[in-house]
């Protein structure tokens, strides 16, 4: 089992910024990809940035030049960090991650709530 931890969310007016972190721990080995999705109220839980364990990233079109996200695979710990966020970016943020062990497991975290407003 892996266990995802979240912590950064918060509320923050339109043009702010924040920072999510996401800490794995358990059985870490073998975790490739990384990522974050979100879901908005009324929503599908939809993917905002995923990062493999090589550095290869993948973003929503909705939050490219605007969001990064980042690993660092000695703390086996996720980020991303928002820039010039929108209220629509209003949502609960899910950590993500997939451990390839023969097949493809998933995991994620308990989520970490984002309010913007305009």
């Amino acid at each position: 089992q892996v266990q995802l931890g979240e912590s950064g969310g918060g509320s923050v007016q339109a043009g702010g910024s924040l920072r999510l972190s996401c800490a794995a721990s358990g059985s870490i080995s073998s975790i490739a990809d990384m990522g974050w999705y979100r879901q908005a109220p009324g929503k599908q839980r939809e993917l905002v940035a995923t990062i493999s364990n090589g550095g290869s990233t993948n973003y929503a079109d909705s939050v490219k030049g605007r969001f990064t996200i980042s690993r660092n695979n000695a703390k086996n710990t996720v980020y991303l960090q928002m820039n010039y966020l929108k209220p629509e970016d209003t949502a609960v943020y899910y950590c993500n991650a997939v451990r390839v062990v023969g097949v493809r497991l998933t995991y994620w975290g308990q989520g970490t709530r984002v309010t913007v407003s305009s």
